[in-house]
């Protein structure tokens, strides 16, 4: 007998992994699939992390950690964001985290209680939502569109505002738009945040190295909002560490205890040897790490190019991480080739059908008009997937 908790039902499967898992069965059926889901570096890690890690191995860091992470890598975070966004923590400020999702985590279960509100822009990525209702909390959502690069305004947010809200959850840079915010909009944002106390900003800046255009700021910088933040970043994106699970939070001292606490009743601490990696990752010049930054840059001006070719694709010029979002609209509620396409989950699904590539519609983002394409795949892999959606949307009858 079947007896899911009331909290299990509330929750959906990410959309993300249902693609990818898709593709991975069409690719042991035999079935030619070239996936674009995950969000993952194709690059290996780079060698002086993996030979960090073989020293932590030999000298038998093998043991429980500190629940809030080894005090020399969270001396290490407070240097890096020193460093890179003039930040001032000290180490009782961070709480290295098991990935940056559990550091999201840790801060919702910290400070939402059932029916408080949490500010969701959309698009999103697609887990905020979902650990909103973890939490028993209720997401408020801000529209925008690919007109506005897909950001909310400051008067936007204002408006959502209600006396029940009690955080601002967002990413920037964006999984999945690629857009970021600037220092001027990060400002008007803060500014408004400054008025409501009781609010917490959580800031996802997962993706902040992956920028090709701009100086990435973080909204902590502000002074007035810098005890209302907390910044969350990790290793999987600028460092290719996705299955090292490093991730971490840096927050006022009162939210950062309660991370700790909580993580020491759900996980305790991370891994002991990435740990120590992770410590040479973040005091090495991130010029270091640049190459991937590049490889990524090179392949959005590809994608690009060949993307503002397919017909129905309504698309802007990406400015950070990896993904593009085009709007499809175009193809909502038709018919193609005897198929009804009614969101961008349906489109999505029938690019992959069809066309052989894997995509991952826009519902679970937030945006049903959309779906995410990622270029964290080979040049190779990126032009034969432009190309087999172009052709095949060409040729597809449509009523």
């Amino acid at each position: 007998m079947e007896k899911y908790s009331d909290r299990l039902n509330r929750l959906s499967f990410s959309q993300t992994f249902v693609m990818s898992n898709k593709v991975r069965e069409m690719k042991a059926a035999g079935i030619d699939v070239i996936s674009l889901t995950l969000g993952e570096p194709d690059f290996d890690v780079p060698n002086n992390i993996k030979e960090a890690a073989f020293e932590a191995i030999n000298k038998n860091f093998s043991h429980y950690s500190p629940v809030p992470g080894f005090l020399d890598l969270r001396e290490a975070i407070c240097g890096k964001l020193k460093r890179d966004n003039n930040l001032e923590y000290n180490a009782s400020q961070i709480c290295v985290s098991n990935g940056a999702k559990q550091a999201i985590i840790n801060v919702l279960a910290s400070i939402i209680n059932k029916g408080d509100e949490v500010i969701l822009p959309a698009p999103y990525w697609v887990s905020y939502d979902e650990m909103v209702k973890m939490m028993d909390g209720t997401s408020v959502f801000i529209e925008t569109s690919i007109d506005t690069e897909f950001k909310m305004t400051a008067a936007q947010l204002e408006k959502a505002i209600t006396p029940k809200t009690k955080a601002l959850l967002y990413s920037s840079p964006c999984n999945p738009s690629g857009s970021y915010y600037t220092r001027a909009e990060l400002e008007a944002i803060a500014n408004v945040i400054a008025k409501y106390p009781q609010i917490t900003i959580i800031s996802d800046e997962i993706y902040e190295f992956i920028n090709y255009e701009g100086q990435h700021t973080s909204i902590a910088e502000f002074p007035q909002v810098y005890e209302q933040t907390a910044v969350i970043n990790g290793m999987s994106k600028a460092f290719a560490m996705t299955g090292w699970r490093i991730g971490y939070s840096a927050c006022p001292t009162w939210l950062a205890k309660a991370c700790e606490k909580i993580q020491g009743q759900m996980t305790s601490g991370a891994n002991s040897m990435a740990q120590k990696a992770s410590v040479t990752a973040l005091q090495t010049d991130p010029s270091e790490y640049r190459f991937m930054v590049e490889e990524f840059k090179k392949r959005r001006d590809i994608v690009y190019d060949l993307m503002k070719d397919i017909p129905g694709f309504n698309i802007n010029y990406p400015k950070a991480a990896f993904y593009f979002f085009p709007d499809i609209s175009f193809y909502k509620g038709k018919t193609l080739n005897g198929t009804k396409i009614n969101n961008a989950d349906d489109f999505s699904m029938f690019l992959l059908e069809h066309a052989q590539v894997g995509t991952v519609g826009g519902v679970s983002f937030g945006n049903p008009n959309c779906i995410r394409f990622s270029y964290a795949a080979s040049e190779h892999e990126l032009r034969e997937a432009m190309k087999r959606i172009k052709d095949f949307l060409t040729a597809v009858k449509m009523t």
